[in-house]
């Protein structure tokens, strides 16, 4: 197993090599963590386009720029906390530093909810935003990667060990809208965002308690090095955990420039295939640099899928809010509640899914991952269309039965995409790029969220306002293209597979490498 385990198993009473439910113990800490970081992260964003549209006095497009804007700096900020963490910290110390961060930005955006109007409102609450960005910066990226260190490379679990992790994010994401969205929507906006704050603060407690279960790994690579004085002042460390703190200023400049976002996400991509390229034709052999290969062409779906999933908090969201029939038991449902369904669909299906791949797999039937990518595009596809097809007459509400198939067809995708994924970037790369290649991941989900926007944007027609007529027909364009492209991905999975050379995985984690 990947990692010291001595120190980690005299420390926790004996706990190196002891399981549950068949799979290491750190995986349910990791499990705990990342459940609370959603919760703060899926309760808080349920409420981010209500209250620019509603507190504010946003215009739909400018919302979902801000919105598209927001999410995809999210997801960037892995890249360079994944790089920090490779390099000077460890995932341990990564994601500890980045909880703290994360909750530090939600208390903020609490305060501003309560206390703050006009432009110093504002203000306060882009610099909320751009301390969980930087937070989740270090947090995001690392927390997968420690999943993937408590397993062999070629353990047939860690398919069913992203799912289940994948299960503590959507049990997070359920619980964070539910309580977050009643909250903001029906007691005041600083109740739902404070709320979100004390979510991530048990995740920080959780993961210092139970650091034992982690068996030694996610350690400094260097911790001499990283203890170092520079100029006999400043530890190494802090000097990072300092310097990411200065980053917060340059997100709250970027969250309000989201054309500059755009530039950024469109020259890091560029940089970031040349990259691979660079790694794959110039420091690898035949084997390593087909898997590499294989992993820009998943790289590649990656923010297609998220481009339109990403509607859920944007143009969804407000299609929910003004053009649908909330009435559930006589009781109209604030709208933020409804993006609680998708992670509760995931919470019913992610079991059954991560049996069904075990089940295939044992018997040589199971889709490659290419193929589970390209169905996750087409089932996302169909989502959009099943709306489309049940919203009848125009000037009726659509009803609630078919938000709910929506997200049944998106979750069925996003359960065949995103384990999946994060399985696949864990395997396929270079143990040496293991964090990198996740912040990789992460960049790609990123220019997604920012193509959410985009979309979303394109909803509110000329007058920047998003009319049901005007996000039905966009979502019909989006529903069909999405098939399409599914069935392409599809078409060429046998030969993707073939570059991943999965019959080799048990090979040291450097296979590959030139010395």
């Amino acid at each position: 197993m990947t990692g010291s385990t001595s120190t980690a198993g005299k420390e926790g009473g004996g706990e190196t090599g002891r399981t549950w439910l068949g799979h290491p113990r750190g995986l349910f800490l990791l499990f705990f963590v990342e459940m609370w970081e959603r919760f703060s992260f899926y309760g808080m964003r349920a409420l981010l386009i209500f209250y620019l549209t509603q507190h504010f006095l946003f215009s739909d497009r400018d919302a979902s720029y801000a919105y598209g804007a927001y999410m995809s700096l999210i997801y960037i900020s892995p890249l360079m906390g994944g790089y920090l963490a490779d390099r000077y910290l460890g995932q341990r110390k990564a994601v500890l530093f980045g909880g703290v961060v994360i909750a530090m930005g939600h208390i903020i955006l609490g305060l501003e909810g309560g206390i703050s109007d006009g432009d110093m409102g504002l203000g306060l609450f882009w610099l909320g935003l751009a301390t969980v960005i930087t937070g989740t910066g270090f947090l995001k990226s690392s927390v997968s990667a420690l999943v993937g260190q408590l397993y062999p490379r070629a353990d047939i679990r860690r398919d069913p060990a992203y799912t289940i992790f994948y299960m503590g994010i959507n049990v997070g994401a359920t619980i964070g809208p539910l309580i977050c969205g009643y909250l903001g929507q029906r007691w005041g906006w600083h109740w739902g965002f404070g709320a979100a704050s004390v979510g991530m603060i048990a995740g920080v407690i959780g993961f210092v308690w139970c650091r034992p279960l982690l068996q030694g790994g996610g350690e400094p690579p260097d911790p001499a090095r990283l203890a170092e004085r520079m100029g006999g002042i400043i530890s190494r460390e802090w000097l990072v955990y300092l310097s990411s703190l200065l980053s917060i200023l340059l997100c709250w400049f970027l969250i309000q420039q989201h054309a500059i976002v755009g530039w950024m996400l469109a020259v890091s991509s560029a940089l970031v295939v040349a990259y691979i390229f660079w790694e794959a034709f110039g420091r690898m052999e035949r084997i390593g640099r087909d898997r590499m290969l294989a992993v820009l062409f998943l790289l590649v779906i990656n923010p297609i899928f998220w481009g339109l999933y990403e509607q859920t908090g944007s143009s969804l969201a407000l299609f929910t809010d003004r053009y649908t029939d909330r009435s559930i038991l006589g009781f109209n449902v604030p709208a933020s509640m409804f993006q609680s369904v998708n992670a509760a669909y995931i919470l019913l299906f992610g079991p059954v899914m991560a049996a069904l791949w075990i089940w295939l797999a044992k018997r040589g039937w199971e889709p490659s991952t290419p193929a589970k990518f390209g169905l996750a595009l087409a089932l996302v596809g169909a989502g959009f269309l099943v709306l489309v097809a049940g919203s009848g007459a125009p000037g009726t509400l659509t009803p609630l039965l078919f938000i709910f198939l929506l997200y049944l067809c998106h979750t069925l995708g996003e359960l065949c995409l995103s384990p999946v994924g994060l399985s696949a970037m864990s395997k396929l790369a270079p143990s040496r790029m293991i964090g990198l290649m996740m912040g990789i991941w992460f960049l790609a989900m990123a220019l997604g969220e920012y193509a959410a926007g985009m979309i979303a944007a394109a909803t509110g027609g000329d007058d920047g306002v998003a009319s049901r007529d005007g996000v039905l027909a966009v979502y019909d364009r989006i529903g069909w293209w999405s098939i399409g492209i599914g069935l392409l991905v599809m078409a060429l999975a046998p030969l993707v597979k073939r570059l991943m050379h999965i019959d080799r995985l048990n090979e040291e984690d450097g296979a590959g490498a030139r010395g």
